[in-house]
């Protein structure tokens, strides 16, 4: 039994959860900031269901689409579907159910969730695709990465867009959606620098094999300097005012540069430590700050 659970778990990667669910809890907290950052039971099991199911229903989805490439690749050929652990009509029951199941989610949240849960379910799985015919890749990986925030801010506000002001209806969620987008095209640049020749011998397309591995990583740099401006202005715009978010931005900072010394001066081999550990860190801290702020100093502001 727990093999089973370790192969699926392995086949849609699990462990990458932690990249995108931080920055949607750390959404749903900034939304339910008036309950300091609690939108009660029901609202938050449903939004982690909800990521669960889109995250797998992606993955799935890309093992699926690509599955012909990864037996081609030396790096892929080990995966699930190449190698026959796990079957292809398996494979697309699990991407069904799990889609099935992120709209039933979607459903029980709210109705601007639910209408909204197809065109979440599109660009999740939309990305899988295009290195077949765009460079931009990354950028449609980062957007399906981006709604996670945006879906979650919904979960909580949904049901009253139209009377929030315009800060808490739209900027803040679309400034944290930016910031990932940004986050995510920095470090899939460097991810990709691994398949840079197998891409290029077999027509795929990404900026690195577009730009080449040199200006990859300099487009990388510049992306991940904007996310920490967009984040550094969500903050602001969100008036956090406690020493928490600048110290946490002073250690996204470090890790981000960390990230390209990396992934500059090491051998390949170093890349998942730039890609997993570093950006694990970095999604970790933000939401830990991001509560900070909201559970606790609003609440100590408030009682002054």
């Amino acid at each position: 039994m727990f093999s089973t659970i370790r192969k699926w778990g392995s086949f849609v990667k699990i462990s990458h959860t932690v990249f995108a669910l931080p920055f949607a809890l750390a959404s749903m907290a900034v939304a339910a900031r008036d309950t300091r950052g609690w939108p009660g039971w029901r609202v938050f099991l449903l939004v982690l269901g909800a990521m669960f199911c889109a995250r797998t229903c992606a993955m799935a989805f890309n093992r699926i689409v690509d599955r012909k490439f990864d037996a081609m690749n030396p790096r892929t050929s080990g995966r699930h579907l190449p190698t026959g652990e796990i079957s292809l009509p398996s494979a697309v029951t699990l991407n069904v159910v799990s889609a099935i199941g992120f709209i039933v989610c979607a459903w029980y949240l709210n109705p601007v969730c639910f209408y909204f849960s197809p065109v979440a379910l599109f660009f999740t799985c939309f990305y899988s695709v295009t290195k077949r015919f765009t460079d931009y890749t990354h950028v449609f990986l980062g957007i399906a990465l981006a709604l996670a925030p945006i879906g979650a801010w919904l979960a909580v506000k949904g049901s009253d867009l139209t009377l929030l002001p315009l800060r808490e209806s739209v900027l803040l969620p679309v400034l944290l959606a930016v910031g990932v987008v940004f986050w995510l095209v920095g470090f899939d640049l460097i991810y990709a620098l691994q398949d840079y020749e197998f891409d290029r011998s077999n027509g795929l397309h990404s900026l690195v094999v577009a730009w080449g591995p040199k200006n990859a990583l300099r487009a990388a740099f510049l992306s991940h300097l904007l996310m920490w401006g967009v984040l550094l202005a969500f903050g602001i715009t969100a008036r956090f005012r406690g020493v928490a978010y600048l110290v946490g931005m002073l250690v996204i900072l470090v890790c981000l540069l960390m990230e390209h010394f990396i992934a500059r001066k090491r051998s390949f081999g170093w890349i998942n430590v730039a890609f997993f550990r570093l950006n694990a860190v970095i999604s970790a801290v933000f939401l830990i700050v991001t509560l900070a702020e909201v559970v606790f100093f609003d609440f100590f502001r408030i009682k002054r």
